[in-house]
């Protein structure tokens, strides 16, 4: 007893056409024709379905391994090398990092390999169903911003944030990592991208109070009809960086699932060479890692027309990206900022401010210091402090006075007598 027989659909279907000519209702023209064939190979497996029933209508490797298979040895040291430096990483990271050794394995063969020893099993994620946005046909004509807390530097190590900027057109992306989700991360992140590739039209941010403030205008931002911005809106508005406001995770996804390939390769590659600081960090996103993810996510846009602008001659970054505050020019032209004094300049090349003016008083990302008023930078030094003002001596105590007598008027005191009347 020979026990069951198993067949994939196509040779269920082979079947049901040749027993068809067999019987004679078609003949093995119509049914080569019918099934797909050349009338020689169609003649070959019906010559083999007559001499050997279904058996000759399954495919001869079946069961066999192939003859394409890599050598037991090789497949031995691969899954010793991964237990030994790359437990736990995916088999797609992996097979990059055996390449890397000598060790070339396709992602495919190796996640069998894996699955088979038990060592890597598929996480199912399911979310809520929803329509997906499509990308935006330029580059710079989007850019989504985000900020991923995660521990870089291993489960013991503290908790960091990295900025990431992602194109939304080609899925080009930069990162940068602090401390915490700072308006001088963002500053630094963005102004990175302005360099490497210019101005983009629009950022995609969500609502934190980084990019987004709820404050009451104040009644010079009423009068001029402007809504109340963040230092970091400041700094887009100078740039002519429209600001987007996502509502969900969900609306900016492209950069909260990059943030997902960031936390599983840069966490590894950071183990693998064994950086374990910020500024190490930073030196590997920015040379050589990004490029990497780049070059093997990165899609081309729909329309190759580029829409970020370049930075103007004119345009110094430094006193673009700082941090921006108000104040009023005394009557002595000085300006107090931070228990600070500067002294504005009488010759200036732009328009000379009056008493009571607002002046800008920027702070760069370096810390230093600079005035400008109608957006035009004012020539200024610092000066001391100015002497405190003298106040009048206060006037000695005086003695106290000696409460009053009570006086008794006499009796015959005009006081009282009674008046006559006429």
């Amino acid at each position: 007893m020979k026990g069951h027989l198993t067949m994939s659909s196509k040779e269920r279907d082979r079947k049901v056409v040749l027993e068809s000519v067999r019987c004679g209702g078609v003949t093995l023209s119509e049914a080569a024709l019918a099934l797909g064939l050349s009338r020689r190979q169609a003649t070959r497996i019906y010559g083999r379905y007559c001499r050997e029933g279904d058996d000759g209508l399954v495919h001869r490797s079946r069961g066999k391994r192939s003859n394409r298979r890599a050598p037991e040895a090789f497949r031995v040291r691969v899954l010793a090398r991964y237990k030994e430096r790359y437990a736990g990483f995916g088999p797609t990271l992996a097979a990059e990092k055996l390449s890397e050794e000598g060790l070339v394995v396709d992602h495919e063969t190796l996640r069998r390999w894996l699955v088979a020893e038990g060592r890597w099993q598929r996480h199912r994620k399911r979310r809520q169903h929803r329509q997906r946005r499509a990308r935006r046909a330029c580059r710079g004509e989007l850019v989504q911003l985000d900020g991923s807390h995660h521990r870089w530097f291993g489960p013991d190590g503290a908790e960091h944030c990295v900025m990431q900027f992602i194109d939304d057109a080609t899925g080009e992306r930069l990162a940068v990592m602090d401390t915490e989700e700072t308006t001088v991360a963002a500053m630094r992140g963005l102004r990175l991208w302005v360099e490497r590739y210019g101005i983009p039209r629009a950022l995609y941010v969500d609502c934190k109070s980084v990019f987004h403030t709820a404050r009451v205008p104040t009644v010079e931002e009423q009068m001029a009809g402007e809504t109340p911005l963040t230092q970091f809106g400041k700094v887009c508005r100078r740039l002519g960086i429209a600001l987007i406001f996502a509502r969900s995770a969900q609306a900016k996804g492209r950069v909260e699932r990059a943030h997902g390939v960031l936390q599983d390769r840069f966490v590894k590659e950071l183990a693998l060479r064994g950086i374990a600081d910020i500024e190490g960090a930073n030196v590997l996103l920015c040379n050589g890692f990004i490029e990497d993810l780049n070059r093997r996510f990165a899609v081309a846009p729909l329309d190759k027309h580029d829409r970020h602008r370049k930075v103007h001659k004119g345009l110094r970054l430094d006193d673009v990206f700082c941090f921006e505050e108000t104040r009023r020019l005394a009557n002595d032209w000085t300006v107090r900022y931070k228990n600070r004094f500067y002294q504005v300049h009488e010759a200036q090349k732009g328009p000379l401010p009056k008493p009571k003016d607002r002046i800008a008083v920027c702070t760069r990302l370096d810390g230093t210091v600079f005035l400008a008023f109608r957006d035009k930078p004012l020539s200024f030094s610092e000066c001391d402090e100015p002497p405190a003002k003298s106040r009048a001596p206060v006037p000695a105590a005086r003695a106290p006075r000696s409460p009053k007598r009570k006086t008794k008027p006499a009796p015959n005191h005009p006081w009282r007598k009674k008046a006559v009347r006429p």
